[in-house]
């Protein structure tokens, strides 16, 4: 059994990705037609539930990247907390229809990336306390 582990390097890559994609969201705004921002975005992701933890997947950090284009079409970068977790599709589904709902969101293109690997380190300060890591 081949054990991953993110190194320094991919945490701090991690974390400053989602430090920049929460700040965007921060700072976006619906535009003039209403299209969604992604502060909207990332809080229907929270209705995506990852079935064996019982989090949500923004929570658990596996929400890697969100990008809205001007179209609003959506590209998402996600991963998932073990390497062969059978579960892809049915998140992969779960975020098109959770997205649907969101004014102004077009196409919504989840794509599973495996680097850098996932760690209980992404998790959100609640994500943690809920499972007891502290």
């Amino acid at each position: 059994m081949q054990e991953e582990f993110a190194t320094e390097t991919d945490t701090q890559a991690i974390e400053d990705q989602r430090a920049e994609t929460t700040q965007n969201a921060g700072a976006a705004s619906t535009d003039e037609a209403g299209s969604s921002t992604k502060d909207a975005i990332l809080e229907a992701l929270k209705n995506v539930i990852d079935p064996e933890l019982g989090l949500n997947i923004v929570d658990l950090g596996l929400v890697y990247d969100v990008q809205l284009d001007e179209q609003g079409d959506v590209d998402i970068q996600y991963s998932l907390t073990t390497m062969g977790c059978p579960i892809g599709p049915m998140i992969e589904d779960q975020m098109r229809g959770f997205l649907r709902g969101v004014p102004g969101v077009g196409e919504v293109r989840p794509e599973f990336v495996i680097r850098p690997p996932w760690t209980p380190e992404m998790m959100s300060d609640e994500a943690k306390a809920s499972l007891g890591i502290f």
